[in-house]
């Protein structure tokens, strides 16, 4: 396990070069430059601004400087966000993404795996058919439409909630919902659908005949057995909910990156762009890896392999 964690944190570092490279390219292809929507400028500032931020110097070696840079941790200063380098702002709002994610996460998985074990209960029941209805309507809804209505029925007419801002708990529990019921909803429909299929494995009616109840039996037996295409979604998962919270950051006004990643594309702040890039890049390693892990976890033939 030791060799095989090792091994995936060494293959992480050229991933993270290919990004870095892509991102780079891509911000020098598209039309436009960081200082285009800005008020004219006098050609002797202009020129003073391209020198200070090495845009003056042809493109391999404003490559090489950002490599270097890189290298050195250092992800470069804003171009819009004057006086603050694109480290003290991942600083400062990374965390607020990793807690909203979590947050996320927790709905995500705990919502879907209760709605997909009562599913199975009573299969074909109302409990199943209502619990696939409400899973099926989390995953058609986009988060953005699940925001508008949580705020209009919790924050406005009924007052539980209050609407946007990241000031305490409360401020947390629209957000939360918003960006987990969707993935709670997949979650479920998974969980049943695999549920249902170890049912009829052999080592459970080995189990009944052996006299144990069916909770014994779901829980301990064929739960463990059900949950590795849920754990295989969940990689991808995590690192969706923490990167792809732009929109509900967006809707309550929540200072995390996601808020920052919009205001640096719709301003061409290269650095930021790349440096948030890059952030999200390692999140999503650290989520597969951690997947992976919980595999060798769950199934001990992936160790034997």
């Amino acid at each position: 396990m030791i060799r095989f964690v090792l091994r995936r944190f060494l293959w992480a570092i050229p991933v993270l070069w290919v990004v870095a490279t892509l991102t780079f390219i891509l911000m020098q292809v598209v039309p436009g430059g960081p200082f285009d929507k800005d008020k004219p400028l006098p050609p002797e500032i202009k020129a003073n601004v391209e020198a200070k931020y090495h845009l003056d110097r042809p493109v391999w070696q404003q490559y090489l400087i950002y490599l270097q840079s890189l290298f050195e941790g250092d992800l470069g200063p804003s171009y819009k966000y004057l006086g603050r380098d694109v480290n003290d702002i991942i600083k400062d709002s990374l965390p607020v993404s990793l807690q909203l994610g979590g947050l996320a996460l927790g709905v995500a998985v705990m919502a879907g795996f209760l709605l997909g074990i009562l599913a199975v209960v009573k299969p074909y029941s109302w409990i199943d058919r209502s619990g696939m209805f409400m899973a099926t309507a989390g995953i058609s809804i986009p988060n953005f439409v699940v925001g508008a209505l949580l705020i209009l029925f919790l924050s406005h007419l009924y007052k539980f909630f209050p609407p946007a801002l990241w000031e305490g708990w409360r401020h947390a529990i629209l957000p939360a919902l918003t960006l987990g019921l969707g993935p709670a909803a997949f979650i479920a429909r998974l969980l049943r659908s695999s549920i249902l299929e170890t049912l009829h494995q052999d080592f459970v009616r080995t189990a009944r005949a052996k006299g144990l109840g069916e909770g014994v039996i779901l829980l301990k037996h064929v739960l463990k057995n059900s949950v590795t295409p849920a754990v295989t979604f969940l990689g991808p998962l995590t690192a969706t909910l923490v990167t792809g919270s732009f929109i509900v950051e967006y809707i309550f006004a929540i200072p995390g990156m996601g808020k920052f990643f919009i205001t640096a594309v719709t301003n061409r702040d290269y650095p930021l762009i790349m440096g948030v890039t890059l952030v999200y890049a390692v999140i999503i390693l650290l989520a597969n890896l951690l997947v992976d892990i919980t595999y060798a976890y769950l199934d001990p033939r992936v160790r034997v392999e």
